[in-house]
């Protein structure tokens, strides 16, 4: 069983930048593709961006392309997000997740297995 839990958000104005992070404990972080997901109120959770066991593929929503990087330290069992130029419409709650598919670059949420509790990412206008 993994345990993640995210931390790094806050409220931010547009145009600012925050790094979310997502700790691991309790399995081989490493054999697992992560991704990141978000959920603004009242609409379904999308996908943000996500990235095989050993950082080899990343994969990105088009509108996060060029504006977000996620990686992971293996050594830290840790993913990032950088979220820079950030926009009202990213504001939301951000969720990682670990799927045991560790070549999967997985843009749905039912390709993973384990969640977290998400953190909260406001962005002012």
């Amino acid at each position: 069983q993994v345990q993640l839990i995210e931390s790094g958000g806050g409220l931010v104005q547009a145009g600012g930048s925050l790094r979310l992070s997502c700790a691991a404990s309790g399995g081989t972080f490493s054999s697992y593709s992560m991704g990141w997901f978000r959920q603004a109120p009242g609409k379904e959770r999308e996908f943000v961006a996500a990235i095989t066991y050993n950082s080899g593929t990343t994969s990105y929503e088009d509108s996060m392309l060029g504006r977000f990087t996620i990686s992971r330290d293996n050594s830290k069992n840790t993913v990032y997000l950088q979220m820079n130029s950030l926009k009202a419409e990213d504001t939301g709650v951000y969720f990682c997740a670990a799927n045991r598919a560790r070549y999967s670059i997985g843009r749905t949420p039912s390709v993973y297995s384990y969640w977290g509790q998400g953190t909260q990412v406001t962005v002012s206008s």
